[in-house]
């Protein structure tokens, strides 16, 4: 039921008096066509909704039961889920070679040309047999991919990082085969983990240019490119044109992505 206001205010000498009154008391103005009609409920009395009142009392409930599930959905966008899958699968594999005799090539690591075996440029950049190649990928991967993920969702940016990663173990068995430097070895994120630093700065640097006090730090986003730059110097297996392919390519998604969404 409807609960009736405590006060109205007439328009005409802006006294409050009481909402079950069709004439203001004080100056005779008319308040309303007729007196609303009231009825007993427990020890309270309320007003009787009409048809009228019923429908837009049950409009307004359905809108916010609407507004309600719009803000847990909301919610549930918000939420860094793609960055848990990533940083999750990537740790599985992990723990899956060195726990059990599985190799990083049953699992999906580039060792020599792929043939037709085309799953493997999606699933390598998820294979890791180093801790410390890990660590690298998951820290650059858990600061830099959420700020995508918030903007674009948890679906979009999982996609993202899968187009990423396979372009840059494309290119670094293509180029591995073309120029003969031996045989093709790529496995890990370093192609996500720098592809998602140069996705951040294309999406900050238009915010920078307009809101210079809200610019993000150069030289911190500089140390984690050059330390995902430097894998390759202890890590066989991070490929330095993986690394730049996947740069490249994110950077390009995210210049078309602003350009279509501005900041």
């Amino acid at each position: 039921m409807g609960t009736p206001e405590l006060s109205v205010v007439c328009r005409n000498c802006g006294s409050e008096v009481s909402p079950y009154v069709t004439e203001c008391p004080y100056c005779g103005t008319r308040l309303r066509k007729r007196a609303p009609k009231l009825e007993r409920e427990g020890d309270e009395i309320r007003v009787r909704e009409g048809r009228r009142e019923r429908r837009l009392r049950k409009s307004a409930e359905r809108r916010e039961r609407r507004l309600a599930r719009a803000e847990r959905r909301g919610e549930l966008l918000g939420k860094p889920l793609a960055t848990g899958a990533v940083i999750l699968a990537s740790a599985i594999t992990y723990v899956l070679v060195a726990a059990t005799n599985l190799t990083v090539h049953d699992l999906g690591a580039i060792v020599g040309p792929v043939g037709d075996e085309f799953w493997r440029y999606a699933a390598a950049p998820f294979v890791y047999d180093d801790a410390g190649y890990l660590f690298v990928c998951g820290v650059a991967i858990a600061i830099f991919l959420p700020p995508l993920e918030r903007r674009f969702g948890s679906l979009l940016a999982l996609a993202f990082v899968i187009v990423v990663g396979a372009v840059g173990a494309l290119a670094a068995e293509r180029l591995a085969i073309e120029l003969g430097s031996g045989l093709p070895l790529v496995a890990g994120g370093n192609a996500v983990a720098l592809g998602l630093i140069a996705a951040y700065v294309v999406a900050r640097e238009a915010a920078r240019r307009a809101h210079p006090e809200n610019a993000y730090d150069p030289v911190a986003v500089g140390v984690a490119a050059t330390v995902v730059l430097l894998l390759p110097l202890f890590e066989e297996m991070a490929d330095p044109w993986a690394a730049l392919a996947g740069a490249i390519v994110a950077g390009l998604l995210l210049f078309a992505a602003r350009r279509r969404t501005p900041v």
